[in-house]
């Protein structure tokens, strides 16, 4: 399945409406909002809800949405995606694909230091980014305090609610005045 419009995402049944927003964010909380908060009518509405639901969760409901992805150079996360969602990680991280063994290496300990100090997988927008830049903000981000990263963290998990989100619906059209 490819893109659906707004309609469809209002008319579908709430098992599949629920399987597609749970690729674009793995929290169960969030995902239960969405479905309440339907029918959304237009494309600006999904993600005016989207940013308010997410900004109303907890840190559990956030750890949880952080869990369904894969770590920065791997294939899955804790928590299982959707075939759709596992394609949109794929794309996302693709500037992984030719990395260098010793990259990978590194990528992979970063992965762990991060984890260590901050107890979660490193969330980042990957889309677009190479390896190399991916592990020089990761070992940015390792300086962050605690309180700052987390806050980081959150908005690159919006960030790549968004992306996924405009994968879904499409990208915003322009409109001319």
């Amino acid at each position: 399945m490819g893109r659906i419009t707004v309609s469809q995402l209002d008319e579908m049944p709430a098992d599949e409406a629920g399987a597609l927003l749970k690729e674009c964010c793995g929290s169960s909380r969030w995902v239960a909002m969405m479905l309440a908060r339907r029918p959304f009518r237009f494309r600006d509405s999904v993600f005016f809800a989207a940013d308010m639901f997410w900004k109303s969760l907890t840190l559990r409901d956030r750890m949880e949405a952080f869990a369904h992805h894969p770590r920065i150079g791997e294939k899955s996360g804790a928590k299982p995606q959707g075939e759709r969602g596992a394609r949109w990680s794929a794309l996302e991280q693709s500037g992984m694909d030719v990395v260098e063994a010793e990259l990978r290496k590194e990528i992979a300990e970063i992965n762990r230091e991060y984890e260590d100090r901050f107890g979660y997988i490193y969330i980042v927008s990957a889309q677009g980014k190479t390896a190399a830049e991916l592990l020089t903000i990761a070992k940015d981000r390792l300086r962050n305090s605690p309180e700052r990263e987390i806050r980081v963290a959150c908005e690159e998990q919006k960030k790549i609610m968004h992306l996924r989100l405009e994968k879904l619906l499409g990208p915003k059209e322009e409109t001319f005045v």
